[in-house]
């Protein structure tokens, strides 16, 4: 029978619920079982496709083409599986599967209600993946905190499972915080105690706490949470702060995390953990042979989590290279071809990430010529590739008012342009190009070099294009498709083979990037960022060499 374990959250939000329970089942899985993460989400939103970066981060998107929270992003790090639709549950999912099944008549004139109708359709869906014995564990994650009025149905789905499975079949890990006052010089534990108590009002009891903390729980301060929150002594979990979110596992290995959860589930322990390689990668990570700073241009920046995947894919290929990635984050709101001198002429490489929206739009295409003319190495993702597009129009092929029809729908030089089958569509959710797409590439590109094969698949989020009208000329003028997608011909790669490193691509490398297998673009970026140092570097030596000569140093 398959075993359920539910992480819940209490006292604040951005605990890290999500690490915690990626580590957990990174550590599960490397004992031998097969285990899965789902995330549910307490807000009405049917997904997170529509919601602004600000509101909620990145939005992840999965290889059949689901949007889900950024949390399915740890977990395909952490590891190294896909995950689908079926992972990401919100509760705008739940109230319009069952106001659905209301008008087709399917309750028989019932009156509808939270319990037992929406109650019983979110058991359905924490089981879901558990069905037909495909995994040994299911970790499910609670969005949100106990005492949330949005969270109260899922606590309660989660107290009827529990009662109809057995404790030994479905436990709870809470993750709390233990404060430490620093006048005080005190770790304090009443905030776990409430969130506990505030948990237990609702008839759900945690079997494990994880408490995060600045400082070292003790063994007293152990005991007593232990004896106030009703669990075993060793059923309390220290979660020091760490200084990568890729060191979780092991710290939740040394705390036991794993051991106590199987024996609470009546499991096997199984093999020892093996973590060679994951341990192999920290160990690149800490202690960097080298560094380069790269220019991340958006317009989101503000928030890191906007761009969360594409930095954690930095932190796969800068250890791989054993490089530090330094990220310099740029707005390109307030970037202008005046400024681009003074807030680009130090960087290795530069970095367009996608979006939406004319906002910071001229910004990035200012540093994209900046990054050309001064052959900085570039990447550009999915709008960054557009605009790479829309500058080589502007400033190679004197198409002056070249611009996307996202931003300007009357230009009649729209080198970017709408898909045709976008065209019609007027639901915003989930209509977008999504998920897997096959791409081609040619031979004798930097793209086939870089992927070692001509044949991949890539994640979109996209509703526009590169206007195949403009091809011949792009290719005159020296950008080359050298990727496209089979079936449709759509542009998926660009490339000026005469500059150093000069790639755009429609597609989202950043979400297939993972720790033990960081995405080759990413790779080859960052090492094209570590060659363009070094070149300049040894200009700058010959430079100092040619004056301490002329001046007779």
């Amino acid at each position: 029978m398959t075993k359920y374990i539910f992480v819940t959250g209490g006292v604040t939000s951005s605990l890290g619920k999500g690490i915690v329970a990626a580590s957990l089942a990174k550590l599960l899985q490397a004992r031998g079982l097969r285990t899965t993460i789902q995330k549910f989400d307490p807000y009405i939103n049917v997904d997170p496709g529509t919601l602004n970066p600000y509101e909620h981060g990145e939005c992840y998107v999965t290889e059949d083409g689901a949007e889900t929270d950024l949390d399915l992003g740890h977990y395909e790090r952490f590891l190294n599986t896909y995950t689908s639709q079926a992972n990401n549950v919100t509760t705008g999912r739940i109230y319009q599967y069952v106001i659905n099944k209301e008008r087709e008549g399917a309750y028989l004139g019932k009156t509808v209600q939270v319990i037992p109708h929406i109650t019983d359709e979110i058991k359905r869906r924490m089981t879901l993946l558990g069905q037909n014995n495909q995994f040994d564990i299911v970790i499910t994650e609670l969005g949100g905190t106990v005492g949330d009025i949005e969270s109260l149905p899922y606590v309660e789905a989660v107290r009827q499972l529990k009662w109809e499975l057995g404790n030994e079949n479905c436990i709870v890990v809470h993750l709390t915080l233990i404060p430490y006052l620093k006048a005080a010089k005190e770790l304090k534990t009443k905030p776990t105690q409430h969130s506990v108590k505030l948990m237990s009002e609702n008839g759900l009891n945690p079997d494990i706490l994880v408490c995060r903390t600045e400082e070292p729980l003790y063994k007293e301060l152990k005991a007593k949470i232990a004896l106030f929150c009703n669990v075993r002594q060793d059923a309390v979990i220290e979660a020091l702060d760490a200084d990568t979110i890729y060191s979780v596992p092991l710290e939740m290995m040394r705390e036991k995390l794993d051991v106590i959860s199987l024996e609470l589930l009546k499991l096997p322990l199984g093999k020892e953990p093996e973590l060679f390689k994951w341990k192999e990668f920290l160990n690149k990570l800490r202690y960097p042979k080298s560094k380069v700073t790269i220019g991340l241009i958006g317009k989101y920046v503000e928030l890191q989590d906007a761009y969360k995947s594409i930095l954690e894919a930095f932190i796969h290929a800068g250890a791989l290279n054993e490089c530090k990635v330094i990220v310099k984050n740029i707005h390109s709101e307030y970037l202008t071809p005046e400024n681009a001198q003074e807030k680009m002429h130090n960087l290795d490489a530069v970095l367009v990430a996608p979006g939406f929206g004319s906002r910071g739009i001229e910004g990035k295409i200012d540093a994209i010529k900046y990054a050309r003319e001064n052959n900085i190495p570039f990447f550009g993702i999915c709008l960054g590739m557009q605009m790479a597009c829309v500058e080589f129009a502007r400033n190679v092929l004197g198409l002056k008012k070249a611009h996307s029809v996202e931003m300007d729908a009357e230009t009649d030089q729209g080198v970017i342009c709408m898909m045709e089958e976008q065209k019609n569509i007027t639901h915003m959710g989930g209509t977008m190009r999504l998920g897997s797409y096959e791409c081609e590439l040619k031979t004798d590109s930097k793209a086939a070099a870089i992927y070692g094969t001509t044949n991949i698949n890539e994640r979109h989020r996209h509703r526009y294009e590169f206007n195949n009208d403009y091809l011949e000329a792009f290719e005159i003028a020296g950008m080359i498709p050298v990727g496209k997608n089979p079936q449709s011909g759509l542009v998926e790669i660009v490339e000026i083979p005469s500059h150093p490193f000069f790639v755009g691509v429609q597609f989202h490398p950043e979400y297939k990037s993972t720790v033990e297998n960081p995405h080759p673009i990413f790779v080859a970026f960052v090492k094209a960022a570590k060659e363009a140092q070094e070149a300049r570097n040894k200009v700058n030596r010959h430079l100092v060499y040619e004056h301490s000569v002329a001046e007779g140093l």
